[in-house]
């Protein structure tokens, strides 16, 4: 992969569903335009300070693995199964079954008879697991969110040329399709008496902290709407995971995650100014299951403006998940190749890609895909990233002072008060998770996820040394 071709896997594999469709709950839960949009502002912040950290880790270590890699380095091996353990069970295939539940939600906006509601014909059940209900069943949205995963997953087993490919194409269209409503909403399509309201008179709601002003309660809320905005730059950092594909990747890897974070941050933040300049802050909160972008294209262009967009988020959703499927199977392999995962997965096939580990990832995938909504399934990925992003950051500095002669091609930017104030901002996320009542048990099931880990790692071990030893 070229610098361009690494630069459109990091926009591709961030911008999926969640531009589309978190800005809802975010309006609801923070009450106002000026809260929006500085829980955006400060979430692409975060985003960039991370990208510039880790730029520093993937030029040291340009190979399969990304975070896995960077951990294992950093601070030993357990650690770094840690994170691929927690990637597989929770991280990158939870953010692929949200992906493809939300491409079955816009799909059933184009064709109603794709409905939300299970069958009731099939096996389905309501449980409860760290106090939230989860659906399980099958339901025409979700059987078009298992259908689209493993088309793209047989795309990606014929090799990394077929996968580059639909990438790169259903980057552009997307990226353009964003830009293309940012633009028509700011001038042919903008609502003065919308702008009037959302960027005057209610700009800061009710009060800019609340009814109560700055307290704690309010850190806690605002925290807890930044989950969407969150997740939405999500996997920001997944061309790492393919570096081993990447040309030049000393030079190419940083300039990439810079370049390619920093372009969609930018996009995110306008196409919510974008939202607030043809939708009254109501229509935002109260979009129609929360489809907030077909809300705003339909409020430029009508029932046609409507039907485009979906089309347009449609293309988005497959493409965010082509690129979390490339590199999520990358990491499994790395791993493998280290005695830390399923052996098959350390092979390769005739074109050249970690095919078991692929179809691993899409197996269980499916079985997430049934489990839950949407927002389920993304509160369930947040916390849980976050734990390993402050980490990640965390061994920037372990590797400074435990091995400072090592050759860096490229140093953090910045350092080390920028990553520093990474970690602070991350930790301080995580922490307003594990305590809001919204994502409290998504938080506590992620942490658990995280510590059954340590067994696995050590029964995994164990059983790597039997088979040396027979």
């Amino acid at each position: 992969m070229s610098l361009t071709d690494a630069t459109m896997l990091v926009a591709g594999t961030m911008i999926g569903s969640g531009i589309f469709i978190v800005s809802a709950d975010m309006a609801r839960l923070l009450g106002s335009p000026f809260l929006l949009l500085l829980a955006w502002f400060l979430t692409a912040v975060m985003t960039l300070l991370g990208a510039l950290a880790y730029g520093e880790m993937a030029a040291m270590y340009p190979r399969a693995g990304g975070l896995y890699v960077f951990l294992r380095e950093a601070m030993g091996p357990l650690v770094g199964f840690l994170y691929g353990w927690t990637l597989f069970v929770v991280i990158q295939t939870g953010t692929i079954a949200a992906v493809g539940v939300a491409f079955g939600k816009f799909l059933g906006l184009l064709v109603p008879v794709i409905g939300p509601d299970l069958f009731t014909w099939l096996p389905h059940a309501e449980v409860r697991t760290s106090g939230a209900l989860l659906e399980l069943g099958l339901s025409p949205q979700r059987l078009v969110a298992l259908l689209s995963i493993w088309v793209l997953t047989w795309i990606n087993l014929r090799g990394v040329k077929e996968g580059k490919f639909v990438q790169t194409t259903l980057t552009v269209v997307k990226t353009a399709a964003i830009a293309v409503l940012i633009i028509l909403a700011v001038t042919i399509g903008r609502k003065a008496d919308v702008i009037a309201v959302n960027f005057g008179t209610g700009f800061f709601g009710p009060g800019v902290f609340g009814a109560d002003g700055f307290s704690g309660a309010f850190v806690v809320v605002f925290g807890a709407a930044m989950v969407g905005s969150l997740f939405a730059a999500d996997a920001w950092h997944g061309v790492t995971s393919a570096a081993a594909e990447v040309q030049d990747p000393t030079r190419n890897l940083p300039r990439s995650l810079v370049l390619g974070a920093g372009l969609v941050m930018l996009l995110y933040f306008l196409v919510n100014v974008a939202y607030l300049s043809v939708l009254p802050f109501e229509g935002v909160q109260h979009a129609s299951l929360d489809r907030v972008g077909t809300a705003a294209a339909e409020a430029i262009f009508g029932t046609v403006g409507s039907t485009l967009m979906a089309l347009a988020i449609l293309v988005s959703t497959f493409g965010c998940n082509n690129g979390l499927i490339l590199s999520g199977a990358r990491v499994y392999w790395a791993m493998a190749k280290d005695g830390l995962f399923f052996r098959p997965a350390a092979a390769l096939n005739r074109a050249g890609v970690p095919a078991w580990a692929l179809v691993a990832q899409a197996a269980w995938t499916s079985v997430l895909c049934l489990t839950g909504t949407y927002t389920q399934l993304l509160d369930y990925v947040i916390f849980a990233a976050l734990i390993f992003y402050v980490l990640t950051t965390i061994g920037l500095f372990i590797l400074r002072a435990k091995r400072p002669d090592v050759h860096r091609p490229y140093r953090a930017i910045g350092y080390p008060v920028l990553p520093a104030l990474y970690i602070v901002m991350a930790a301080a996320v995580a922490i307003i998770l594990l305590v809001a009542d919204k994502t409290r048990p998504q938080a506590l099931s992620g942490l658990v996820v995280v510590l059954v880990g340590v067994p696995v790692y050590f029964l995994t071990r164990h059983a790597v040394a039997a088979e040396a030893t027979t």
